[in-house]
């Protein structure tokens, strides 16, 4: 079952994202795939796959993922973001990372988890089923 898998990388971490891509190439072309801006323009050249590309982070671009998010249309985030430099939307990449905890989905901040995540018998399990919350309660 195609996923829609959100790829986001701050400048210091584009090539630990572009290196971890073109590893599992295999298995994300066989999913949607989305990223902002110049993360996306990396993605789709190196590893010659559709990628669709929203704005640039700090002019939207996380915003933009966040909304997918709320929707309910994406599966999956990897977002390799930099914690010893602070971007100056960092207040949008807090709000990223809160809604994927709001929604239960999975999200990878780092090269190791994205190995686990993606790897995982669950990955591409048509059975497996997010549990979604209920907030209308």
């Amino acid at each position: 079952m195609q996923k829609t898998l959100a790829l986001v990388a701050h400048d210091h971490k584009k090539p630990d994202l572009i290196g971890w891509a073109k590893q599992h190439r295999a298995i994300l072309a066989r999913h949607k795939l989305v990223a902002t801006g110049t993360t996306g323009g990396l993605l789709s050249d190196e590893l010659a796959l559709p990628v669709h590309r929203f704005k640039s982070g700090p002019l939207g671009g996380d915003q933009q993922i966040g909304a997918l998010i709320a929707e309910g249309t994406l599966d999956a985030l990897f977002f390799f973001w930099d914690p010893l430099n602070p971007a100056p939307h960092d207040p949008d990449v807090k709000a990223l990372l809160r809604l994927c905890s709001v929604w239960n989905l999975p999200v990878a901040c780092n090269e190791a988890t994205a190995d686990l995540m993606i790897t995982s018998p669950l990955f591409e399990d048509s059975q497996h089923v997010r549990k979604l919350p209920d907030y209308g309660k």
